[in-house]
């Protein structure tokens, strides 16, 4: 498998929340856990970012346990740092105490450096009346897609 072909999303992100603003940081990995990332095995369902001591932390992200590695393998849903720089950080920080707010993983990838990259997204909660209207722009643009295609 190609480091490109690497795109692990959280589809229900943006399902669940309307994001306004996205910001891509590094993840502080042990070797393993890059290896498991390069062969496709981990997932971002059920995954939320935490600021605390001007750091923040992804939890609850799933990398599965390398198979070639024996005893120095990692734990599979352990908290690892986002390597952003202070401005964002502050920036983040300020935004994710606002009620209604959360810190999402939308999207984790291997960038052209073959560096693992998180893309984070800070998004206010959908209504369920939201979460309807974008069930039917999803089924019209399907449908306009299948009339025009023909």
């Amino acid at each position: 498998m190609n480091n490109k072909d690497i795109n692990i999303k959280n589809r229900r992100a943006t399902f669940d929340y309307s994001i306004s603003e996205t910001y891509t940081a590094g993840i502080v990995l042990t070797g393993t856990e890059i290896k498991s990332i390069r062969n496709g095995k981990a997932s971002l369902v059920d995954t939320f970012c935490i600021v605390t001591n001007g750091e923040v932390w992804v939890k609850n992200m799933y990398i599965a346990e390398y198979f070639y590695g024996s005893y120095n393998n990692h734990t599979e849903r352990r908290d690892r740092k986002l390597l952003l720089n202070k401005k964002e950080i502050a920036k983040i920080e300020k935004l994710g105490k606002e009620a209604g707010y959360t810190i999402v993983p939308l999207k984790l990838f291997i960038n052209e450096r073959g560096l693992a990259k998180l893309v984070i997204g800070i998004g206010r909660g959908k209504k369920e009346f939201d979460k309807r209207q974008s069930i039917k722009e999803r089924e019209d643009k399907r449908t306009m897609d299948r009339l025009f295609k023909h």
